[in-house]
């Protein structure tokens, strides 16, 4: 019974289905009539004009989008535990040749206006220091908490009034709308994100993420760099059969619907031993090691946690447990039977 990750859920069979709709023959590349449709299919999702690229990792969404609003000498203000810094391998700094990212605080792996704004003021002007360019957030965060439009809108007012470009990390922006029932619009475009990393790979499908440009300027750079960074797929009408699945249909919702209830039941099980609100499909646990043991004695299996400093003073040891579109109901159940019986 696995709640590690949504990384490994299967695909979904409609994006199997989309996959095999487009197995003939197209241009190769990102010329392909289904790769033609993503601007469209996205302006209609926010309601403005955008554009839209596909590309293999969330990684190299997150990265090429924030290439094209930061110089090789720039820097990135996110979280000191976003994933962009946490688990990217330094590959903002391959992708962006040597950009720093400068970190900041905050509870829940949320950054604040406040919490940007002291690294901000700590940095001298000039070429002596590294001078900010963008801003990244994490929207589900690392510690599985959602930023709400006002928190958002008021990062991207601080981000226009700074002259910084605003990237929003969406590896579980579904999940987070899911959440919070608002229009996609309201969390990004209108409160101020210029590029969305719009995952699809968490949830429900395969190899095939969406880098969503709300500023048309920044795609054309992005289009080169997707190609001298090895993104280009020939194939790629594969990639944008799977993104299509997911957004004209609403699955996208409709997946992140039920990995979040699938939590949502888990930490009704959970009492007091929740470290973080529950808000996606994310929950961290305090667990001893011995009662960690006896979980995966039980066939459970999900990852240790290290315990972040905004946890309770004395927790003893922590764990991750992630729902995904498909958590069968029984394994949900058996879980939540055997965190209430520790």
């Amino acid at each position: 019974m696995k709640f590690f990750s949504d990384n490994a859920a299967p695909v979904h069979p409609r994006i199997w289905a989309a996959m095999q709709a487009a197995d003939n023959a197209d241009t190769a590349y990102d010329g392909d009539a289904l790769s033609a449709r993503l601007d469209g299919a996205f302006s209609d999702l926010f309601g403005v004009p955008c554009a839209a690229l596909w590309v293999a990792t969330g990684t190299a969404g997150n990265c090429l989008a924030l290439s094209a609003m930061v110089p090789p000498h720039g820097g990135v203000v996110c979280h000191r535990e976003a994933h962009i810094e946490m688990d990217e391998g330094g590959a903002p700094g391959f992708f962006l040749h040597g950009a720093k990212l400068l970190l900041a605080d905050g509870e829940g792996a949320k950054v604040t206006p406040a919490t940007i704004s002291a690294v901000l003021d700590a940095i001298r002007p000039g070429v002596h220091q590294v001078q900010p360019h963008a801003i990244s957030i994490t929207q589900a965060t690392e510690c599985g908490r959602v930023y709400t439009p006002a928190e958002v809108a008021a990062i991207g007012a601080l981000a226009k009034e700074r002259g910084l470009g605003l990237h929003m990390d969406g590896a579980r922006f579904a999940n987070a709308i899911a959440h919070l029932g608002c229009h996609p619009a309201d969390v990004t475009v209108r409160a101020g994100v210029d590029a969305l990393t719009f995952g699809c790979v968490k949830n429900g499908g395969m190899s095939a993420e969406a880098i969503v440009f709300f500023a048309p300027d920044l795609i054309d750079v992005v289009r080169y760099r997707r190609k001298r960074a090895g993104h280009l797929q020939s194939k790629g009408r594969y990639l944008a059969a799977q993104i299509l699945a997911m957004i004209e249909g609403d699955l996208w919702l409709e997946n992140a619907r039920a990995a979040n209830a699938a939590a949502q039941a888990i930490a009704a099980a959970c009492g007091d031993r929740l470290i973080h609100p529950v808000e996606a499909n994310e929950l961290f646990v305090a667990l001893a090691p011995a009662e960690a043991a006896a979980l995966r004695a039980q066939g459970l299996d999900f990852y240790d946690w290290p315990v972040t400093d905004d946890a309770p003073a004395g927790t003893p040891g922590a764990a991750r447990l992630v729902t995904a579109w498909n958590s069968p109901p029984h394994e949900v159940e058996a879980l939540a039977r055997a965190l209430s019986g520790l």
